[in-house]
């Protein structure tokens, strides 16, 4: 189940932690209309909907699921702690920086975070 929030003015769908896995691109196609026929600018995916192939960036499964949000320009942000899997992967680590400074993509901790982002 997912809902339609507006914070800061921008409009946002926000996936339950307990819905279907994501492991591939199929898996977000539903996410990603329902966003565009909401007018969600931003999809909110918890950390617990991916699978660990998600996190390990050899798999290309990460990069398949953050292109499908960037052909349709609509915003990704996986949250939740996902420091365990950076600590194991110095590649994620990065890929996750590089993300964070960008507009597209975001991985943050909790609704604050993401708050503070929309506000600036």
């Amino acid at each position: 189940m997912s809902n339609v929030q507006t914070i800061n003015d921008v409009p946002v769908l926000l996936c339950d932690p307990e819905g279907e896995p994501i492991g591939g691109e199929g898996d977000v196609t539903d996410l990603v209309g329902n966003a565009a026929w909401s007018g969600a600018q931003w999809v909110v995916i918890p950390v617990e909907r991916f699978g660990d192939d998600f996190f390990r960036l050899r798999t290309r499964v990460a990069g398949e699921i953050v292109q499908k949000f960037v052909t349709y320009r609509v915003g990704l942000v996986v949250l939740g702690d996902i420091s365990a899997h950076e600590e194991a992967s110095p590649a994620l680590r990065d890929f996750v920086r590089e993300c964070n400074r960008g507009r597209q993509t975001w991985f943050l901790t909790d609704l604050r975070q993401l708050r503070e982002r929309l506000a600036g």
